[in-house]
């Protein structure tokens, strides 16, 4: 027989997630890397800058999924809900993962603003999954949405010649896809334009303050 958990069991588990999450190397990719196999680049100085600038901003975005999905899963009402949550978040891992990894071949690091984005990020989704599942799965649609259309634009602004950074990206933009898809496919929320908008005024700010710092 199985046992349920208690909430300091929900929090321990989440404490753990956090600590990991915010730690260099605390996670455990479920795949290789993309770009595993393939031989680095050489870059100029200015084009190195701006593909770790890049790929820092990815990190972060990626942070700021695994506090979305775990603050959505400790809230969901429907045990189907939480489990799309937990199976979404443990594919970010991997994205998380290869993108640190990218920055270190990059001699570059994360984003020193990551805790503060990681608790916000938990506690929107929290919300979003308190208020009721069909919110906060349209809320990972509408993120999703987001996030792809910035990976886009970051394929398009990488040198064309950075082959481990546009496998990893382009991974990574398939798997987004799938999870906005799926969050509809389960019920989520189609959100009006004006919370839309909102979304992107937030997520822009993630972006050009994780690009600098």
């Amino acid at each position: 027989m199985t046992r349920q958990l208690t909430l300091i069991d929900k929090l321990i588990c989440e404490a753990d997630t956090v600590m990991r999450t915010l730690s260099s190397r605390g996670n455990t990719a479920g795949r290789p890397s993309p770009a595993r196999g393939h031989s680095e680049t050489e870059l100029d100085q200015p084009s190195k800058k701006h593909v770790a600038a890049l790929m820092r901003v990815n990190h972060t975005g990626e942070v700021c999924a695994q506090a979305l999905y775990q603050g959505q899963a400790l809230t969901a009402k429907l045990p189907t809900v939480r489990e799309e949550m937990r199976e979404a978040a443990a594919e970010e891992v991997d994205h998380l993962v290869w993108c640190e990894e990218r920055l270190r071949q990059l001699n570059s690091q994360p984003s020193v603003l990551n805790p503060a984005w990681y608790g916000l990020s938990f506690a929107i989704g929290a919300l979003a999954g308190a208020v009721g599942d069909a919110v906060s799965l349209g809320f990972v649609a509408a993120t999703e949405e987001r996030v792809c259309a910035h990976l886009k634009d970051h394929l398009r602004q990488l040198p064309e010649d950075d082959r481990r950074s546009r496998l990893i990206l382009q991974q990574m933009l398939e798997d987004e896809e799938r999870h906005g898809e799926n969050a509809l496919a389960a019920g989520g929320q189609n959100f009006p334009r004006p919370v839309k908008t909102a979304m992107t005024a937030l997520s822009q700010v993630m972006t050009r303050s994780s690009y600098y710092i």
